[in-house]
This record gives structure tokens, C-alpha cells and sequence, in this order.
């Protein structure tokens, strides 16, 4: 499925400085891009710096001196993906779980899975399949956590939302993370442009890792997850930060875009009872 993915992000720089931005659409064996266009205005030369094991594309541009600063990006993205049965399906046991799977076990700045352990096993623990036990969490969010635009801060985190009971996307994720990692379930951060996301904006959801493959969740269900173009994953969103800025720099203003390119679309959501799960890479 093609979509058209845009965004633009203008800063006052006040002071010479360094910028990491991570808006780029990632390419893997499920989503390739199929052009791409990135300026700077002014004109700064840039460096693109992929991380080690694929997760993000980020640029790095130093601006040498104050000036008012635009970033644009703009991609052709056809994405793919797969429906997966996981009636029957058994936990992988940490024993066999692969390295690259470990560090979304553990807690992270975001998600204290090891404060949430009772919480997560209380409610979810006499589920059997890891799979159903992912989905109704999924949907407890969903039901006992408000989405309030704005609501949250850059320190929330997920025993945060827990407490506060509302949040935005970033929070919906990151309890969705914890507590699957309170259950020993692998999840980590999915960040991304996301198709009929009103208002339009990056979207934040989370992907847990079931029968040997990553698995989408979205507990805000603002978005078809088959809406979805990947920009970056990680352990929370301390990984995948839009931006990182380092200098004396205003953020100013923000644009996103995500614009289906085909003639047809069947939005995907799960369903309360489902069992089908659905897997980007």
C-alpha cells in the first residue's frame, strides 16, 4: 500500500548548535521508500547516521550560527505487511529468545516494567496465550485511560499514566510496553506517520514480540495499523526522539502529513476477541 508522507519543522536557533532529527521513513524488507526528498533552509550540509542495528535513520546537521531554521521531508512509502493466526500460540522462553530481543525485556527510562509486575500479572496474568494477554491490555488501556491532547510531559512515564489515567500516544505506549514487559513479553517503541490520524501528527504506538515475530498494538486506536509507516523503534521514546537538540534552539512550529496514494483501503483494527495478529518488520 503506498502513502505519501510529509512533514516540516522550523526552530528559532539562537546560538550556534547541533541538531539529531529522526523524521526520515525507515526502509525495511516490509517498507520501502520509494523516493525521498529532505532540504534545509538555509542550506546546511548534513550527515545521515543509521543506527546499529537499523532502528532509526537520523540526521545530523550543525548549524554554525543563529539563523531561523526549516526542515522538510517528503516520501513516496509502499508498506506491507501480514496477517498472522496466533490461536494456541505458547511464550518463547527467555532462554531461546535471540540477543537483539533481550534489552525490550528489561526496563527503561518510560516503562518501569518492575514497578507495574503485580498490576500486569493481577489483571493479565491468568491468560495463557501471550498473544490474548497482549490484546486485553491493549484494550484495558484503551478503556481506562483518557487520551487528552496535551495532558502529559516529556517525563511521564508509564507508571505516571497509570496514576494519572490520561494521557497521549506516547503514554498509551509506553504502559503498553511495561506492562507486557511485566509479563515477560519482549515490546518496544514504534514511532511514525500514521494515515487518518485527526489531528494529523507523529504517532506513537508499541510492537510486542509473539511467535518469533514483532506484532503491532495500538492502545489509542486513533489509526488503522495498516495506516502505519515506521520512522523508528526503540526501547521508549528516549530512542526515538523527532528531535534531539543541542544549543540554545526555540521550536517554532510543526506540519505532518500522511496521504493514502491508492484507490482502495481497508482499515485494519483488531477486534476485542481477535487472535490474528499483524506484523510490519
Amino acid at each position: 500500500m503506498k502513502f505519501g508522507v510529509s512533514s516540516t519543522l522550523e526552530y528559532d536557533v539562537r546560538s550556534a548548535s547541533t541538531l539529531i532529527i529522526n523524521i526520515h521513513a525507515l526502509r525495511t524488507p516490509n517498507q520501502t521508500v520509494l523516493n525521498e526528498t529532505f532540504t534545509i533552509e538555509p542550506y546546511i550540509k548534513v550527515e545521515e547516521l543509521l543506527s546499529i542495528n537499523g532502528e532509526n535513520r537520523f540526521i545530523r546537521l550543525e548549524v554554525p550560527a543563529p539563523c531561523y531554521l526549516k526542515i522538510a521531508y517528503n516520501a513516496t512509502v509502499d508498506n506491507s505487511f501480514k496477517i498472522t493466526e496466533h490461536n494456541g500460540l505458547d511464550e518463547i522462553k527467555i532462554i531461546d529468545l535471540d540477543i537483539s530481543v533481550l534489552p525490550y525485556l528489561y526496563p527503561s527510562r518510560y516503562c518501569q516494567s518492575d514497578k507495574l509486575y503485580r498490576l500486569a500479572n493481577n489483571k493479565f496474568g491468568h491468560l495463557t496465550n501471550p498473544f490474548e494477554q497482549v490484546i486485553s491490555l491493549t484494550n484495558w488501556i484503551h478503556r481506562n485511560v483518557e487520551y487528552l491532547s496535551g495532558f502529559s510531559n516529556s517525563s511521564t512515564s508509564a507508571y505516571d499514566t497509570v496514576a494519572e489515567q490520561a494521557g497521549v500516544c506516547r503514554d498509551f505506549a509506553h504502559l503498553g510496553i511495561a506492562l507486557c514487559r511485566a509479563l515477560t513479553i519482549p515490546a518496544r517503541y514504534f514511532t511514525g506517520y500514521a494515515y487518518h490520524l485527526k489531528p494529523a501528527d507523529f504517532h506513537a504506538c508499541f510492537e510486542a514480540y509473539l511467535g518469533g515475530e514483532w506484532i503491532i498494538f495500538d492502545a489509542t486506536k486513533l489509526a488503522p495499523l495498516n495506516g502505519l509507516i515506521k520512522i523508528a523503534t526503540g526501547r521508549d521514546a528516549a530512542d526515538t526522539a523527532i528531535a534531539n537538540i543541542f544549543g540554545d534552539v526555540e521550536f517554532t512550529s510543526m506540519k505532518v502529513d500522511c496521504e493514502l496514494l491508492e484507490d482502495t483501503f481497508e482499515p485494519f483494527y483488531y477486534e476485542p476477541s481477535t487472535l490474528n495478529g499483524l506484523t510490519y518488520l
